[in-house]
């Protein structure tokens, strides 16, 4: 696969990682707490499932990468809660990311299949396109969930936290 490429398609999963991170900091008071319907996932597990999605794949396809990740979900008695720090949100998220753009990496230069007991991929690009695929739809859900409570984002929050991640525009 040529370099340029290669770097593109990894820069373009580290942007989406910034808009899940800008989004987070974007959120208003209480809303890790929103969600779409009573009874849907909060903001806050919705973050917690998308690093816990990215652990798992990793583990499957690329163990080594997954070692020593920060969960976002915790046990307390019965009950699994997500976690609630945005700083903690934010670096389990940076961490995960990178070890995702690494394993890709690593896959593609040294040949090795990103195959697992319970997974596989026919090529590595495949993973960073599966998690691009899961975690826009997470971020639909999160704008939904933040709708249902009576927030709308304002337009240039929204600009500058998702679209100026993709393109510049002069007007």
């Amino acid at each position: 696969m040529n370099d340029s490429i290669l770097e593109a398609l990894l820069d373009s999963y580290a942007r989406n990682n910034a808009i899940l991170l800008n989004l987070l900091q974007a959120l208003p008071e209480g809303g890790l707490d929103a969600q779409v319907l009573e009874g849907s996932p909060s903001i806050a597990q919705q973050y917690a499932h998308m690093q816990q999605t990215r652990l798992f794949w990793l583990g499957q396809v690329a163990p080594e990468f997954a070692t020593g990740m920060n969960q976002l979900f915790r046990q307390a008695g019965e009950e699994w809660v997500a976690e609630r720090e945005t700083a903690c949100i934010e670096q389990a998220l940076n961490q995960s990311a990178h070890a995702v753009c690494e394993a890709v990496r690593d896959r593609l230069h040294t040949g090795q299949a990103m195959q697992g007991p319970h997974a596989s991929y026919d090529h590595p690009i495949l993973l960073l396109q599966h998690l691009l695929w899961h975690e826009g739809y997470h971020v639909g859900q999160i704008k939904l969930a933040l709708k249902a409570t009576g927030y709308s984002m304002p337009e240039e929050v929204e600009e500058k936290a998702i679209w100026s991640q993709w393109r510049t525009e002069v007007w």
